[in-house]
């Protein structure tokens, strides 16, 4: 028995609110797997902290997540809002006025949609928040969690304080941790974990004036290399661009300015970024974070499953986080809909949800910890479609994780490839190899979000 509360819950106070599930959080995974069970006829309570819409990093969406709007019936409304991104655009510092863009159209499953969407992303969870509720689940806003009974008798009982302090009671069968990076079981089952491979830190903000690519291209994600990480541009849909820079903790640790400043700094090692920059204007806070690369231990256990980031989450250099959010979100749905049929085959049924999870997360990852290395940098910058390889890469950019299909296989050459060329290039790979592992052991404390205060 899992018993994450600090004290029981007064059983002669206020009755309690009574549900068949009840999902803590309202951001992607929250409100998908509200909408999906509600879909399914069960009586979903959604408790989130703060108020929609408010801001959120992580604009750039994929193609996978497309077929996920459909079943939601927002796909029309996802495009209302979004920018139409047709491939990720790749860059580095030796090579200025030559990218390499990935285009989805030419992914090697033939049923990969073409383009996905950049949002902003207060609109975004909004919209998501309110499709939910609009399908049945009932959602409270300014509602906090504070405390979670994980019962042998199956009834689960939650304990959430409102924003005028007042406390709220509620029994469930079944709760779901979509709290995204607060990870609130996870911390407080002890679960989560830091990633030993992998680790690093951001820095980000919203600008006006930053220039845009022509044509169709003028949607697409640019990604730039430079010598501590990447950058990302991401072009919203009223004009301005999310802009940051994913680096090794090691160099955001050396920050001594505002981190406005910083970033400029920054910017200022990666000339052909800069370019881009040129009469821009910040029009947002800059914020600083880090020590977001983690797993929990355990998806599931007795009464509880944890989705999205409340699970795990390595980095956002392929804009994955929305749609493993959501993909695992429609498998919770699907798992637990089914748990509540069948009490009986729970265990078996929450270890496939849990399986099928890691395996699409170990699949970004792979390439996600080789990213920065010089080897894979040539690979992306030099593309060969030998077996297939190159149309399997765009399908893992695209988001097709979840399937065995020859995808899964003409990866498998790329990665015999990138061993290939690691060894040509041994001792830059090495450096890079002794660097990444030891940025892995840092923890940064230099963070300005909510998430880095706790």
């Amino acid at each position: 028995m899992h018993d994450t509360t600090d004290q029981t819950i007064n059983t002669l106070g206020p009755k309690p609110h009574r549900c068949q599930v009840l999902i803590i959080g309202g951001g992607p995974a929250g409100s998908t797997v509200a909408a999906r069970l509600a879909q399914k006829g069960r009586d979903v309570v959604l408790l989130e902290k703060d108020h929609h819409p408010r801001f959120h990093i992580g604009e750039s969406l994929l193609p996978m997540n497309l077929p996920l709007f459909r079943a939601l019936g927002i796909d029309k409304q996802v495009q209302q809002i979004g920018v139409m991104k047709y491939g990720a655009e790749f860059n580095v510092p030796e090579a200025p006025d030559n990218p390499r863009t990935y285009y989805f159209e030419r992914a090697l499953n033939t049923d990969t949609p073409p383009h996905a969407y950049e949002v902003r992303r207060s609109e975004f969870d909004h919209l998501l928040l309110k499709n939910c509720a609009r399908l049945g689940a009932r959602v409270q806003e300014g509602m906090k969690v504070t405390q979670v009974e994980l019962n042998q008798d199956q009834t689960r009982r939650i304990t959430a304080q409102d924003d005028a302090g007042q406390q709220h009671y509620y029994e469930t069968d079944f709760v779901i941790d979509a709290s995204g990076r607060d990870t609130f079981l996870s911390r407080r089952l002890g679960l989560k974990q830091r990633n030993p491979a992998h680790n690093s830190a951001a820095i980000f903000g919203h600008f006006e004036g930053v220039s845009r690519r022509p044509g169709r291209d003028a949607g697409n994600i640019s990604i730039y290399w430079f010598a501590h990480g990447w950058f990302w541009m991401i072009p919203l849909r009223d004009g301005t661009m999310s802009v940051g820079a994913v680096c090794f903790p090691e160099y955001l640790k050396q920050r001594q300015c505002p981190p406005e400043e910083f970033l400029w700094q920054t910017l200022a090692l990666c000339p052909p970024a800069l370019a881009r920059m040129q009469g821009a204007r910040c029009v947002s806070e800059v914020n600083a974070t880090g020590n977001f690369s983690y797993i929990s231990d355990t998806a599931h256990g007795p009464g509880y499953l944890l989705v999205g980031d409340a699970f795990t989450f390595v980095d956002p250099v392929f804009s994955s986080g929305v749609y493993i959010a959501m993909s695992s979100a429609f498998r919770a749905a699907d798992a637990i809909d089914r748990c509540l049929q069948q009490p009986h085959k729970a265990e078996r049924i929450l270890k496939a949800y849990e399986r099928d999870v890691r395996r699409a997360v170990k699949r970004f990852s792979w390439m996600i910890y080789r990213f920065n290395s010089p080897a894979m940098r040539h690979l992306f910058m030099a593309p060969r479609n030998t077996l297939k390889m190159e149309q399997a890469v765009i399908s893992l950019l695209a988001g097709d994780v979840y399937r065995t299909t020859r995808v899964h296989w003409a990866l498998m050459v790329f990665k015999g490839i990138y061993h290939l060329s690691f060894i040509t290039n041994l001792p830059r790979a090495l450096r890079f190899y002794i660097r990444r592992r030891r940025n892995a052991r840092l923890k940064f404390a230099g963070g300005t979000t909510p998430q880095d205060e706790e």
